[in-house]
């Protein structure tokens, strides 16, 4: 009997699936799996993204704005690969739905990492935390962390996959060359025609944020010695790099300092938005622009949704408007909130249905 039905983000749907047996599943929950999967890596882009984009230095080869901006590349890798692994299987992608996009602050969806809230803020070392929080293995090499983690979903979905393998059909397939653009082998967006394909996918996804049992690093780099994104994270939560003490063999974070850059003083948006923020309330200009910057990323959101529904050219839509967003995104940064001048407006990532 089927576990979940309604995609709601606000639910517990992962900790059902999660607490099903492996041989219980069926049809049914593979695809529920994969479809909250998909919310799950969609969820993790707008508070990285609008930490990336808060950074005043837009010089991509700078230590911390290049390891989170390959990070949001690697989450859309991940996004677009497990898209590819639900329609093989004749899925449906989700992503217009109100009920199924990202809310802030909030928990991550389907109850993962319970009890973390997620929250949108330019980048600063509380921010930080909290995506490595979001990243974090069961078992990280670093310190000790327990509690339903994105790295464990995904390995049921890959002890679960096999018995599934006759259902790729290759079907709706969008690909993307991300890796001969720069970021990284691993990264490329490839169709899902056999369950090799699958079962590689989910490894990069999971090494990518949690490195492996030996290593921190991320064996699918765009450059050597990128870590995975866990510690990366960390590294800039604690500002200090992760060495190996030679002593007693374990990966620690006392290497040289990590400094943030200079960035644009973005507190947490508030539940809703600006206008819930008293005395904070946007002006018609700046309301314009938070508008222009949901809409953009309502049509990016239809427009990746068309593009795995059958319609792959609506891919170069889609960028366009992920584009779009980082223009407006500095534009709010520019701009000073009434209530507290030394703060900044910042990106909302509200849905606007159609």
């Amino acid at each position: 009997m089927p576990t979940t039905g309604i995609l709601d983000y606000e639910s517990d749907a992962i900790v059902q699936l999660m607490s099903m047996a492996e041989e219980d599943w069926t049809e049914h929950e593979l695809k529920d799996a994969l479809q909250r999967a998909i919310m799950l890596e969609l969820s993790t882009i707008p508070p990285y993204a609008t930490a990336l984009w808060s950074i005043t230095d837009q010089d991509n080869s700078k230590p911390v704005r290049h390891t989170i901006r390959e990070i949001v590349f690697d989450e859309m890798s991940h996004f677009g690969l497990v898209c590819n692994m639900l329609t093989s299987i004749g899925g449906t992608v989700v992503l217009k739905d109100p009920l199924t996009v990202p809310k802030y602050p909030g928990e991550l969806p389907g109850g993962v990492n319970p009890g973390l809230e997620v929250f949108l803020s330019g980048l600063s070392r509380e921010s930080a935390t909290l995506f490595s929080d979001i990243e974090k293995p069961e078992n990280p090499l670093a310190f000790a962390a327990d509690g339903n983690t994105i790295g464990a979903f995904y390995q049921r979905i890959a002890n679960v996959f096999p018995k599934f393998a006759h259902l790729l059909t290759g079907q709706n397939q969008v690909t993307f060359p991300l890796g001969a653009i720069g970021h990284g082998a691993g990264n490329d967006i490839v169709a899902m025609n056999t369950i090799d394909d699958v079962l590689k996918a989910i490894d990069v996804i999971r090494t990518q944020g949690e490195g492996t049992d030996a290593s921190p690093d991320n064996p699918f780099h765009g450059a050597p010695g990128e870590l995975a994104h866990y510690y990366a994270f960390k590294e800039i939560a604690v500002g200090k790099k992760l060495v190996k003490n030679p002593a007693t063999g374990r990966f620690e974070f006392t290497g040289p300092d990590i400094p943030l850059p200079g960035v644009a003083p973005v507190p947490r948006v508030p539940a809703g938005g600006w206008v819930n923020s008293p005395g904070n309330e946007p002006d018609r200009t700046t309301a314009a622009v938070l508008n222009d910057f949901n809409t953009a990323y309502s049509d990016m959101l239809r427009a990746l949704e068309a593009a795995w529904g059958g319609n792959a050219d609506s891919l170069s839509d889609a960028i366009g408007h992920m584009n779009d967003l980082g223009d407006f995104a500095r534009q709010l940064n520019a701009i000073k909130l009434p209530a507290n001048p030394q703060a900044v407006y910042g990106p909302e990532w509200i849905f606007i249905p159609k």
